[in-house]
């Protein structure tokens, strides 16, 4: 029976993250991974890219955490998007800061985030066994116990659980850690689907792969309105890209059955601009065919399903009246699309939902109801938009955590 004094469950970002920092402050720690290698969802993050934070100050981060921001006061300030960024420098990771603030590894490559974690892993002794599935864990003589599927048995003065959601399940997500929670009396946030594609009704087949850059999508749920600007791609059922996995982690707890998705797929101009625009082109294109001007105003392969969708016949520039122009217009700066249901929760980018923070000490990521149990990173009840934001939250906790570690 080995003996540690911190065994942290999970090897991914807030695992490996807090191993170093608990070893660093000369902890026995054990590092328990049930994959064959550590951080692979982080290998998958930011399109393989890996977008370790946002270069921005901790109020901007907290008003991008759309779950329970709050909570996460006190870790930023431990352990800000700034410090992020010099840890990794320091440690040999060239970075850099592209649009919107967002940071990535000046290689483009998360392999090299992963390995750069891996040799700090190793500087400071934290020992590592992969392909290990923790079945239970128990608490007795003030002690922890620790099993796996093969009846090893790992104790330990301190557990930080950090198995993630259950998001990417090829990732290893398998919600594992949400039992250890409920074991020892901690309730469970209802886990859903958050930055994820939204599914429409609508036959959109024939938009699968079409992007869309600089528009704006506007969703009302109620007296609730959310609207985001940029990019977004259609596939074959859905609606993706940027700006829809933001809203749909803003509207992903209410109730959005059939509710209308609006893209303005021309927000520079107002419908008073655009009624202009169109009434002197009407005049300059007098002999072009509908369709064909079209082609003017539109991606290629948008056009046949907006000429669809507008019913306006087809006819010459010349002969479309005022009510034809209004209907052009309204669908340009409305083109709708009534909302299914959100993606399932094993593509969603994150989980919302989670280990209930309200039973979590915000100073330590310790919890209220178990002396030296702690939870970090995507097994909370916290979730963010976006652009580094939600890996900022998985490092920020698992440096809470391992600072706070009675040792």
């Amino acid at each position: 029976m080995a003996k540690y004094d911190v065994v942290i469950i999970g090897g991914g970002a807030s695992g490996m993250m807090a191993s170093i920092f608990s070893a660093q402050r000369g902890l026995k720690t054990l590092v328990l991974e049930h994959n064959e290698k550590l951080g692979k969802k982080l290998f998958i993050t930011g399109k393989g890219r890996c977008n370790l934070t946002n270069n921005s100050s901790i109020e901007n981060h907290l008003n991008n955490i759309v779950v329970n921001n709050k909570f996460m006061y006190s870790a930023l300030n431990a352990f800000s998007a700034q410090d992020v960024m010099q840890f990794f420098i320091d440690n040999g990771l060239d970075i850099k800061t592209e649009r919107g603030n967002r940071v990535f590894p000046s290689s483009d490559k998360s392999s090299d985030v992963i390995r750069c974690l891996e040799r700090c892993m190793k500087k400071y002794a934290v020992e590592v066994r992969l392909n290990t599935d923790v079945v239970r864990v128990i608490k007795q003589d003030g002690h922890f116990n620790i099993y796996d599927k093969y009846d090893n048995i790992y104790t330990t003065d301190s557990v930080i659980v950090a198995t993630g959601g259950l998001s990417y399940p090829g990732t290893g997500s398998t919600g594992f850690g949400y039992k250890i929670a409920r074991d020892f009396g901690h309730k469970i946030v209802e886990c859903k689907s958050a930055l994820c594609p939204i599914l429409v009704n609508e036959d959109i087949r024939e938009l699968n792969g079409l992007s869309l850059k600089n528009v704006s999508l506007n969703i009302n749920i109620g007296s609730k309105k959310f609207s985001s600007q940029g990019e977004m791609m259609f596939t074959y059922n859905s609606l993706t890209g940027p700006i829809v996995l933001s809203l749909s982690s803003l509207i992903n707890k209410l109730n959005y059955k059939n509710a209308k998705i609006f893209i303005d797929l021309k927000p520079g101009l107002t419908i008073e601009q655009l009624e202009i625009k169109l009434t002197r082109e009407c005049i300059e294109f007098a002999k072009k065919d509908f369709k064909n001007y079209l082609h003017t105003l539109l991606p290629n392969k948008l056009v046949d399903y907006f000429y669809m969708r507008c019913g306006v016949e087809s006819k010459k520039m010349a002969d479309i009246n005022r009510f034809e122009r209004d209907k052009i217009i309204n669908l340009l700066k409305k083109f709708d699309f009534s909302i299914k249901s959100l993606d399932n929760i094993d593509v969603g980018i994150i989980t919302s939902g989670g280990v209930d923070v309200r039973e979590i000490n915000s100073k330590s990521c310790e919890s209220k109801l178990v002396e030296n149990l702690y939870f970090i990173g995507e097994v909370l009840d916290i979730d963010a938009l976006t652009g580094g934001y939600n890996l900022q939250i998985a490092w920020s906790t698992a440096y809470l955590a391992a600072n706070h570690l009675k040792g």
